[in-house]
């Protein structure tokens, strides 16, 4: 079943895991949308610079320090994803408190294994 996927901190770098993300979800056949600093085209998904307010996101998965997050909180929170996952290095204690307030789930976990070990 695909989920709609929100990549944020999309990169036009092949060699950045949110590149190989967006690469590895459309392959899965997962419908992506994605934010990053640069317009640009990954895996046929346009990375958008603006804050599109989306509809249905089933997943955000994060690829900002804990730092650059805090300005996205309240966008993130705004979607209302079912589950939020934090990659590694982008562990948040305080987003996830928030998080958790507002009932959405969260996770810290690699996107690139959840889906190599079918538990996407």
């Amino acid at each position: 079943m695909s989920k709609k996927t929100l990549v944020i901190g999309a990169s036009l770098k092949s060699e950045r895991y949110s590149n190989i993300a967006m690469n590895r979800l459309t392959s899965y056949n997962h419908e992506v949308v994605a934010f990053g600093l640069r317009k640009g085209e990954v895996a046929g998904v346009e990375i958008d610079t603006d804050l599109i307010p989306y509809k249905a996101i089933d997943t955000v998965t994060l690829y900002l320090n804990p730092k650059r997050q805090q300005g996205y909180y309240d966008y993130i929170v705004s979607l209302q994803p079912e589950r939020v996952i934090f990659n590694p290095g982008t562990e948040n204690p305080e987003f996830q408190n928030i998080l958790k307030q507002e009932g959405i789930y969260f996770e810290e976990a690699c996107t690139l294994v959840l889906l190599s070990t079918n538990q996407y």
